[in-house]
């Protein structure tokens, strides 16, 4: 079976110890997939990607928006409000955008003598490393606090600390980075972005082959003057020949040049890995699929991401956690309403259960005022000969 390891510093050997977390943007860390060998992806330029950044906003906003219950009471207040140095929101948000780029996310648990959760603090990777091969009763955490007067805190049970991760080949305990298969599309996006960038700034300085016709042969000192020469004339201005001259500009192949501006293709890619559609990230999208099926398959999507997080904190707060969905894949309600309707439409729900349905949801306020009678058309007309008469 492969392992998936990954490193923290671009120049250093991997530590003895797995450094907890694989991306960081405040650090600029480095990925490095083991599979494959040497292939590296720079977190300086991974959210400078338009097509993941698409992703990465996209999916973290919606997940930061889903609306969390606990079963138990006392812990809905943490759930609310996690942190003091941010909103919840925000705080929710750094969480799932740090999940997404790296597999894995942490929060340092901060209780009171009496165990119970005061705030959760925000870490990042760097901040955090542990032995994978520790866990005879459970994993221990080594914590670089960014405050001095906290330090680092070493052998950090596991219950103090939520560790969210995706998907996991060691049996849960650590993560894989979706970013490890979009290293070839980077580097595709990259070389195209390049090649694009150097035609334009070379758009006039055109590397070509200057052909000398019945010249004879020339000796290498003239034929570096000819070429000084058209350099500079193309630097200038417009490149003058005379008959016995013939300039063929270099270029490149019509299949290169195809593949390199396919950055469809590519962010289909990215938007493949994430399991999302690629109409969310400026892709064409599926022609054959509705607004709804469409909007389906980004629900699941944001639920697949969602159930990891949520098995964390039912693990670690002890606790059932009820997560509804509807703010984050459909804020304005209308596939709701849609889909109560239908059901009423059939018969499988009374109009008063769909009423009630639909205020659970919140997609209607709680407190309808009761429906006025209306007149009958008789007695509207009666009443309009009244009002002639006057």
């Amino acid at each position: 079976m492969p392992i998936f390891k990954f490193i923290n510093q671009a120049t250093e050997s991997p530590p003895a110890t797995k450094s907890g977390g694989i991306f960081s943007t405040e650090d600029y860390d480095f990925l490095k997939a083991n599979l494959t060998g040497n292939e590296w992806v720079s977190a300086t330029s991974a959210l400078r990607n338009s097509d993941l950044f698409a992703v990465i906003n996209q999916l973290s906003s919606d997940l930061a928006t889903v609306k969390l219950t606990a079963a138990k009471k006392q812990m809905q207040g943490i759930i609310d409000n996690p942190t003091t140095s941010a909103n919840s929101y925000g705080f929710y948000q750094s969480i799932f955008a740090q999940l997404l780029l790296g597999g894995e996310a942490f929060a340092y648990r901060w209780r009171n003598a009496n165990a119970k959760d005061v705030k959760w603090e925000y870490l990042r990777p760097s901040q955090v490393t542990f032995s994978s091969l520790d866990y005879e009763n459970g994993l221990y955490y080594n914590i670089s606090f960014d405050d001095p007067t906290i330090g680092t805190k070493m052998y950090v049970p596991q219950k103090d600390v939520l560790h969210f991760r995706l998907l996991s080949v060691d049996g849960g305990k650590t993560s894989v980075s979706p970013l490890m298969a979009l290293t070839r599309e980077m580097n595709i996006q990259r070389a195209s972005s390049n090649l694009t960038i150097n035609s334009l700034n070379n758009a006039l300085n055109a590397n070509g082959i200057l052909k000398i016709k019945n010249g004879g042969l020339l000796d290498f000192k003239t034929k570096q003057a000819r070429s000084r020469q058209a350099v500079k004339q193309m630097q200038g201005g417009p490149l003058v020949l005379d008959d016995l001259e013939d300039f063929t500009p270099l270029e490149i192949k019509s299949n290169i040049a195809q593949l390199l501006s396919q950055t469809d293709w590519t962010s289909k890619q990215f938007a493949k890995v994430y399991g999302i559609p690629d109409n969310y990230v400026g892709g064409q999208g599926d022609q054959q699929s509705s607004l709804e099926m469409t909007s389906s398959a980004y629900a699941k999507a944001v639920a697949r991401y969602m159930r990891p997080f949520l098995s964390e904190l039912k693990n670690k707060l002890s606790s059932d956690i009820d997560a509804d969905f509807f703010p984050a894949v459909d804020p304005m309600g209308a596939i709701y309403i849609k889909r109560v309707t239908e059901l009423i439409a059939s018969g499988a729900i009374t109009q008063n259960q769909g009423l009630y349905m639909l205020q659970q949801a919140e997609v209607i306020p709680q407190n309808l005022p009761e429906p006025n009678q209306q007149k009958t058309a008789d007695e509207a007309l009666k009443g309009g000969e009244e009002n002639g008469k006057n």
